[in-house]
């Protein structure tokens, strides 16, 4: 819209003239439009927060429990179970809370003001009082306040890179363009949210607010549903099982214990509490505590978690499809490779530190070598951008593009500002579209000066018209004809740079008597070289993406850059294979969806894709099953942030749009952070879970214990008050100290997790079978020595109940890790857990031999001979599965 309308036309339309609007006309356009602002969503109150954090099932069966619990008289049991309760609460409510606070103080991309023409006379306004048909005036550096249409343009060149992903800042102009022209490539449009980069120029506004490119982005993200997270659902899941269990068993159990003769109201009592024995009350507390913990490590590690289940979505994670400009590459121009008399050079040093090498194969080129230094020199001289250091920090201003250059000149030692207070500046042919290039002329210092030569010219540009306005080349320490020979030579080099994606600048320069029109400075000149630069890749990403194969994460890249520089970067990355395809945003289009369906699973570059491209990426791989992560930086990546299982925004570059519709923000714009989050995520689930198998697998023997003992022998083995401190002390401390369990080794190897497994699966019910039936044999071994020893039922009870207490603290070493022995894990990595058991035999001594204690819970002082007896057995529960391990890691070697 309006790209394909002539100038003239644009204004018709938008009933504007060159001399702006009145006061007036703007004012009743305000009152039609509305403000120049997104409409924000409305935001959630503190309480509202805070009571979201109680909605899952497994909650509200225990704050029923809870109520049940107070009712019969049981209050401490109601108050840690509200504690727990309201523990995990607070720990949700805080972190999130924190996050869109966060969220509030990196708020940063739209422009505050705007240079308007009104009445013909230029004014500030506030950006949020434009109004279509506005005159706006920009210049480098300014944020774009509105979508307009350029009316003129002066070596306008504006970084769209939040919109579509562009590394580099697009040139524009007025020029009418065809209506067929896609949106990323109308020259002759400036969009909302992007900033000028170099010039200046004057456009109309023909959109404002949500009508802008950037508002509709923003209004797509309001009809994205935010699914719930795998754990949430697994939660869900877990606590309608065990909800509907608990009745049954508790109902059975309850009903034989009445039909054995034991009181009608004895029996209700003891149904309850072993329906709250049997309920896992701590899970809520433990999955907010590890969820917690993982955060707060996450954030050590440049990673900011707007919603805590979404941590454990990244352990779910199979696919991470990533934006590339600043994500998975540096967002920072770099000059990587030289052609300089005949020879190519490699330049070593990445980013903006003014260190490097250059080398010939393997050979270290002094800088001071004519020919190179010439070429350096030229490339800094002929450059509107500078290098600065600012608290240890080293950045530039100006165009990327021009800014490597000064920083391969500073590789070499040579300053910007050195050069320029040696050789001032005393003309310039500036750089447009038409021209392709950009010539300075610089004065000769007195030292220089031969001949009556007193100005040297320096110019860059395109290669082939660089080259068209050459007839010499500085070649083995002189100026030279420039063959059709050596010319092709040269274009040889241009393209050989080309395909390895890097952007090619030529450089040429004269020497001058005296000043001469423009057109005939730049003809004559001599050809000195060219550069190729690109944005580079991070680092650390190639590791992380490798270690992200490794562990069965497939990475995608989706970029609005070409197909060759995509293609290249995810070669060298490691994303692109052999067998993996690549798509442009206009081939996808071609292809219908089924079709897309069929191929998705092997693309892994997009290239040239818009935001409509990247949502229907992200949904046609959930339609295949995948748990997709998404990372990005620009307003283009919100509707797909959004979508994605796990949205991961960068802090740093990345737009007030894309933080608000993300699940987590990196706070280093670093892809390499997402594989610390990932390892945070898995290991979160697998804590969780091995301590529902800990719960099971003690629950189950509990009520394995007194099933036996009702039926085979019409003794309750266990009163409602020792079941309660069972729970109490054993579903307390150990499962905490469980959740803070660190990684296992080869975590990261091992492939992802299926999200449909959820939390109990085969493996959770022959550990509970299998551990929970071994504790029942141990009660019954100390049930029938009771009672063949003429034992007093209290002491029956007290050995039995003792019993239970350390063969479940024995039991809490076994799920530190289900898969690797504790002697390999190492006996003292998990300190937490050791002051736990620790804490909690003290607390069952207490109630064995302190005397009021004894009142209460109906206990009995134990002998030295009946430790004997209860140690060893309890300790099986520990020797059982350790040799189930060392079994299993004989058969899987």
């Amino acid at each position: 819209m309006y790209h394909d309308q002539e100038v003239t036309s644009v204004f018709e339309v938008l009933e504007t003239s060159e001399s702006g609007l009145s006061p007036e006309e703007a004012e009743k356009r305000l009152l039609e439009f509305g403000k120049n602002e997104l409409e924000e969503e409305e935001k959630i109150s503190v309480l509202k927060l805070f009571l979201s954090q109680f909605k899952s099932i497994l909650i509200i069966i225990l704050i029923a429990a809870a109520v049940v619990s107070a009712w019969l008289g049981e209050l401490v049991d109601a108050v840690v179970i509200m504690f727990t309760v309201f523990l995990a609460g607070i720990l949700g409510f805080v972190q999130e809370y924190r996050a869109e606070k966060a969220i509030e103080l990196l708020k940063s991309l739209t422009a505050p003001e705007a240079l308007v023409i009104r009445n013909g006379a230029e004014k500030k306004i506030p950006s949020k009082e434009l109004v279509p048909g506005d005159i706006i005036l920009l210049q480098a550096g300014d944020r774009i306040p509105a979508d307009s249409r350029l009316v003129e343009g002066f070596n306008l060149r504006v970084d769209e890179s939040a919109l579509t992903g562009e590394s580099v800042p697009v040139e524009k102009h007025s020029d009418l363009l065809p209506p067929e022209t896609p949106e990323a490539d109308r020259r002759n449009i400036v969009y909302t949210g992007t900033a000028v980069s170099y010039g200046r120029g004057k456009a109309v506004v023909t959109a404002t607010g949500m009508k802008t490119a950037f508002g509709m982005l923003a209004g797509l993200l309001g009809q994205i549903e935010r699914k719930r997270t795998p754990l949430q659902e697994s939660l869900d899941k877990f606590g309608r099982w065990i909800g509907i269990a608990t009745l049954v068993v508790v109902a059975f159990v309850a009903l034989l214990g009445v039909l054995n003769g034991f009181p009608l109201f004895d029996m209700f009592l003891w149904g309850v509490a072993l329906a709250v024995a049997a309920i896992p009350e701590a899970l809520p507390a433990v999955v907010a505590v590890g969820l917690g913990l993982g955060v707060r490590r996450m954030v050590a590690r440049h990673a900011l978690v707007r919603k805590l289940p979404s941590v454990e979505t990244l352990g779910a994670t199979n696919v991470i499809c990533s934006d590339k400009t600043g994500t998975l590459t540096q967002n920072k121009m770099t000059v990587e490779r030289i052609y300089v008399n005949g020879k190519g050079l490699d330049v070593t040093g990445t980013g903006y530190e003014p260190e490097g090498k250059f080398l010939s194969g393997e050979t270290e080129l002094s800088p001071e070598e004519p020919h190179l230094r010439r070429l350096l020199v030229t490339g800094a001289l002929c450059n509107d951008s500078g290098l600065f250091n600012e608290d240890g920090e080293w950045d530039i201003k100006g165009d990327p593009t021009e800014a490597a250059l000064v920083v391969a000149a500073a590789k070499a030692g040579f300053r910007k500002a050195e050069l320029e207070e040696k050789y001032r500046r005393v003309g310039e042919i500036p750089f447009s579209s038409e021209s392709k290039r950009m010539t300075t002329l610089n004065a000769l210092d007195d030292t220089e000066r031969v001949s009556g030569i007193r100005l040297f010219a320096c110019s860059k540009g395109a290669p082939e018209v660089i080259l068209d306005s050459c007839t010499k080349i500085f070649l083995e320490g002189e100026e030279r004809s420039l063959s059709p020979g050596l010319r092709e030579e040269v274009l040889g080099q241009v393209r050989e740079m080309a395909d390895q994606a890097l952007r090619v600048m030529a450089f040429a320069f004269r020497f001058l008597e005296e000043e001469l029109p423009s057109g005939e400075t730049e003809q004559e000149m001599v050809f000195v070289g060219l550069m190729g630069m690109r944005d580079p890749p991070r680092e650390e990403v190639k590791a992380a993406i490798l270690t992200c194969a490794n562990a069965g994460i497939k990475t995608v890249m989706i970029t609005g850059d070409h197909k060759i520089t995509a293609s290249a970067i995810a070669r060298e990355l490691g994303i692109f294979g052999e067998n993996d395809l690549i798509l442009t945003g206009s081939e996808l289009d071609s292809l219908g969806a089924v079709e897309f369906e069929e191929i998705v699973e092997r693309v892994s570059v997009y290239a040239r894709v818009y935001p409509i491209h990247k949502l229907r990426v992200v949904e046609a791989l959930k339609k295949k099953g995948y748990v997709v992560a998404m990372t990005g930086d620009g307003v283009n990546d919100a509707p797909a942030l959004k979508a994605a299982d796990m949205g991961i925004a960068m802090g740093i570059t990345g737009t007030d749009v894309s933080k608000e519709a993300s699940s987590m923000i990196l706070t280093d714009d670093n892809f390499a952070s997402i594989v610390a989050a990932v390892e945070e995520g898995r290991n979160i689930f697998k804590n969780i879970k091995n301590f529902i198998a800990y719960g099971l697998t003690t629950h189950l023997g509990e009520v394995l214990i007194v099933l036996i003992a009702v039926l085979g022998w019409q003794v309750l083995p266990l009163i409602a008050v020792q079941i309660l401190w069972i729970n109490l002390i054993t579903d307390g401390l150990p499962p905490m100290a469980l959740s803070v369990e660190p990684p296992d080794r080869g975590l990261m190897k091992q492939k992802p997790r299926d999200v449909k497994e959820g939390l109990i699966t085969r493996r959770e019910v022959a550990a509970a079978l299998g551990i929970g039936g071994l504790i029942a044999l141990q009660g019954l071994i100390v049930l029938l020595w009771s009672l063949d020893s003429g034992f007093p039922l209290a002491k029956l009870q007290t050995l039995i109940f003792t019993l239970v207490v350390f063969s479940e603290l024995f039991n809490a070493f076994n799920w530190r890790s289900d898969r690797y022995s504790i002697f390999a894990l190492g006996l003292f990595t998990n300190k937490p857990l050791l002051y736990a058991v620790g804490a909690t035999v003290g607390l069952q001594l207490l109630v064995v031999y302190v005397p009021f204690m004894q009142t209460a819970f109906r206990t009995v002082p134990l002998s030295l001979a009946d430790w004997g007896v209860i140690l060893p057995l309890a300790s099986t529960t520990f020797i059982a599965m350790e040799l189930v391990k060392y079994l299993r890691a004989r058969v899987y070697k």
